[in-house]
């Protein structure tokens, strides 16, 4: 693997990594009165496009971390959906 695989490997680990303790939590409390509905539409939005680019490109650091946190955000914004109705 080259320099630039692994540096891409680690970016792409640092990241993913850094978004799954909100994640956790989010899971474990069901709360998301503090998320924004609009601000993690568009970050889901856009860590979907960055998946289709690195499939494009055939870079699997993006592809893996992109993935990973498209699953993560996904399911967050889901609850953010269905739980955010049952907030006053």
């Amino acid at each position: 693997m080259s320099t630039t695989d692994w540096l891409g490997y680690a970016a792409a680990a640092l990241t993913t990594l850094s978004f799954v303790p909100q994640a956790w939590h989010t899971f474990q409390t069901r709360d998301v009165s503090g998320i924004s509905l609009g601000m993690y539409s568009a970050f889901t939005l856009g860590v979907l496009l960055w998946l289709v680019y690195g499939v494009m490109l055939g870079a699997w650091p993006v592809i893996v971390a992109n993935l990973i946190t498209l699953a993560l955000a996904a399911c967050i914004l889901t609850m953010k959906i269905v739980l955010g109705r049952r907030d006053p």
